[in-house]
């Protein structure tokens, strides 16, 4: 897997989808469950990290254009 810090929201989302679908097919297995687990809810924090990022960077910016008007 990417470097999770450099990819996109949109990369990382798409890791998190591979992530949850091996739960869901015939590779899934017990032993390698917890391990999986562990790394999709990593991922999921690093989005929720990113996008709280990315919803602060549009108030500012709505900021800045609503006091210029």
């Amino acid at each position: 897997m990417p470097d999770k810090n450099k990819q996109t929201v949109q990369g990382k989302l798409a890791d998190l989808s591979e992530l949850v679908a091996w739960f869901q097919g015939p590779d899934f297995s017990l032993e390698e469950a917890l391990e999986k687990f562990t790394q999709a809810e990593a991922l999921a924090e690093t989005i929720e990290d990113d996008l709280t990022k990315l919803k602060n960077d549009i108030q500012v910016v709505k900021q800045r254009f609503d006091t210029k008007e």
